[in-house]
């Protein structure tokens, strides 16, 4: 069990978060709340249903659910709904700096045009006090016509969003089927990450940074299974941006204990902890870093550590970056 002091740091601690999918930040509640003031009819009786359907084997079992209860998201308003109940959370859990992806292929599909995805998401970043940024998703089960036709029309709006990233069922979509549209962004001047190395192997890590030439890789726990890849990570400091409940729900590891992230901590990688999906996963920022500490032997040092890991990945101009990093040495020196 945690000591008191020690649940007491992890909750007020300084916090950057570099993986959250906005979609997954959607209660149950406020779906109910978004289907009725849009006439929508769920596959569900009631809230309770819906969060006993919350019940995954796999990552593709999630997705499912996933894109149904993103079905009720219509207009600006309830991106921007969405959006702020999500950053409203990550105060509450001392979040100050978010970077947020989103699907805008999992809406355009249902006829939802991208102006109104964009408009609502950064509406709800500017009216809040936690710093966040966008980062648009391509998702990768689909083509990567898609994704460019997708990039082009998102362009008109540049200058809400300061990266690109790549999600959605890893097995059988490599990175590399995405090298043309990450070649493209790169030109643009946009940040570049990508999901690799959670279901996929590490040759997926080793394709996104080489072929898509990523600045970040998205969860990369199973890079320990290479050697020359962990220390590669190591020694070019490529941030991972870990989400240990979502790798206990989607049996990327059967229990807490078995995670890996102390390893990577070890091993010397820049790893930093995030909710991912936390309305699907049990648990936003506070509920990961508890999670994890409770399961693991980790103490003062990995929090402080993790901390700052947050805000050295992040995107972020470098007076700011320094002005969050001042802030948890600040935090850390008066424990």
């Amino acid at each position: 069990m945690l000591n008191d002091q020690l649940r007491r740091v992890l909750q007020q601690m300084p916090k950057a978060e570099l993986h959250i999918h906005i979609e997954g930040s959607l209660e149950p509640e406020l779906i109910f709340a978004l289907a009725e003031r849009n006439g929508i009819k769920l596959a569900y009786g009631s809230v309770e249903e819906l969060r006993a359907a919350y019940a995954f084997t796999d990552l593709q079992s999630f997705l499912d659910i996933y894109y149904a209860g993103a079905s009720v998201l219509l207009k600006e308003q309830d991106f921007y709904d969405m959006t702020m109940a999500y950053l409203k959370r990550a105060e509450a859990d001392n979040v100050r700096h978010a970077e947020i992806f989103f699907d805008p292929q999992t809406h355009t599909a249902r006829g939802v045009a991208m102006d109104v995805i964009i408009n609502g998401i950064y509406r709800a970043c500017q009216d809040s006090p936690v710093s966040a940024t966008l980062i648009l998703c391509f998702l990768r089960h689909l083509s990567e016509e898609d994704a460019i036709a997708t990039l082009e029309a998102a362009l008109p709006y540049r200058d809400k969003f300061i990266g690109v990233g790549l999600d959605s069922s890893e097995v059988g979509n490599p990175p590399e089927k995405f090298a043309r549209v990450f070649a493209r962004c790169r030109d643009l001047g946009l940040h570049l990450v990508a999901h690799a190395g959670e279901e996929g192997p590490p040759a997926y890590i080793y394709t996104a940074l080489d072929t898509l030439k990523v600045e970040r890789i998205d969860h990369g726990v199973r890079c320990l299974e290479d050697a020359a890849l962990t220390e590669r990570l190591a020694k070019e400091q490529m941030a991972l941006t870990v989400c240990p409940l979502s790798n206990i729900k989607l049996c990327v590891f059967d229990q807490m204990e078995q995670h890996n992230l102390l390893q990577l901590l070890d091993a010397g990688i820049l790893a930093t902890v995030n909710s991912d999906d936390p309305a699907y996963f049990g648990g936003y920022m506070n509920d990961n870093f508890i999670a994890t500490f409770e399961a693991l032997p980790l103490g003062l040092s990995h929090a402080h550590r993790l901390s700052r890991n947050g805000f050295v990945a992040a995107f972020l101009p470098e007076e700011q970056k320094h002005k969050f990093l001042a802030e948890v040495d600040a935090f850390f020196a008066k424990i």
